[in-house]
């Protein structure tokens, strides 16, 4: 088939155009980010398969052929439509930096582990508007119009969606030195029963959720239903609670990032942690991806690498 010598010809005819509007190969050369060399053999390339000769060149000048001033009306025209479809293109691509990203994330991740962060990034993103919605619960992309949703857990729940891993994470069982200096360290979870615990009350589930813990012994799990004295149903709140001394509790290392890193809060039981569980991008299958929403993840992906490592 002559298509790839056709297409290659045109590249080469573009290429003499750039050089004439240029008015030298080192000129057009430096325009395009390329060669001398490379335009120069682009040139040659095209005489040769057709046998014109399209520019004189001298040390000093180049000047058109007969050929070559033919030739150089039909490359003006066909470099000027290729410049209609870059600046086309240049216009699809700002339509899709800009405009509304609609995404849906766990309330007491949004609030603890991205809010901060948002409104220097939504500055310096003045093109993008953000419609965050703060839930725990299953949402249907599709019907729900969410460009993505950030979740935990396992992906059998999600099928037809693509995932993309933001961080691993482990659920801990936490409180404050001043708590442990008066009312001692359990060894085991069976010793929580001396300690008041913190519960917390998982409104998509209806109770209060069990702390899981692994036996460093033989590894079987360990599920322990807390006699919460403090129960609440916002994650924040319990947190708080955990803060202030007021007894232990468990939860997702992340809620408490900054307090475990200063030693306002510190982890016990680690032996018997279970696995580390991952937080994910979810979006649709085969749904393209606006630049606008990939800006999103990719600031969200930045900007919780650092939670890999936590505690």
């Amino acid at each position: 088939m002559a298509t790839p010598i056709f297409s290659s010809s045109l590249t080469q005819l573009l290429w003499f155009a750039r050089i004439v509007e240029a008015g030298s190969f080192a000129e057009a050369a430096r325009r395009a980010g390329t060669t001398t060399s490379a335009v120069s053999k682009a040139l040659s390339r095209f005489e040769s398969q057709h046998g014109v000769r399209l520019l004189h060149r001298t040390t000093h000048a180049l000047s058109l052929t007969g050929e070559g001033e033919r030739m150089l009306m039909l490359a003006r025209g066909l470099l000027e439509e290729v410049n209609q479809v870059e600046n086309a293109l240049s216009g699809i691509e700002s339509e899709g930096a800009a405009g509304r990203v609609r995404i849906s994330v766990p309330s007491s991740f949004g609030r603890a582990c991205i809010m901060p962060a948002l409104p220097a990034f939504l500055a310096a993103h003045p093109e993008i508007s953000l419609e965050m919605h703060f839930s725990d619960a299953m949402v249907d992309l599709a019907s729900g119009g969410f460009d993505f949703v950030i979740r935990s857990g396992a992906l059998e729940a999600w099928p037809g969606h693509s995932a993309r891993k933001l961080f691993s994470f482990p659920w801990v069982a936490c409180a404050t030195p001043d708590y442990l200096r008066q009312h001692g360290e359990p060894c085991t979870p069976f010793d929580l029963s001396s300690h008041s615990q913190i519960g917390f009350w998982n409104l998509n589930k209806g109770r209060a959720d069990a702390w899981r813990f692994n036996s460093p012994d033989d590894g079987k799990a360990v599920r322990w239903e807390p006699a919460s004295r403090y129960l609440f149903d916002d994650g924040q709140a319990a947190w708080q609670m955990v803060r202030a001394g007021c007894g232990i509790g468990w939860a997702p290392s992340w809620l408490g990032a900054s307090d475990f890193a200063s030693g306002a809060v510190v982890e016990i039981l680690k032996a018997w942690r279970t696995e580390r569980v991952n937080m994910w991008v979810l979006r649709l299958e085969r749904r393209l991806t606006p630049r606008r929403t990939q800006t999103v993840i990719d600031f969200l992906t930045a900007l919780l690498a650092s939670y890999e490592s936590l505690v």
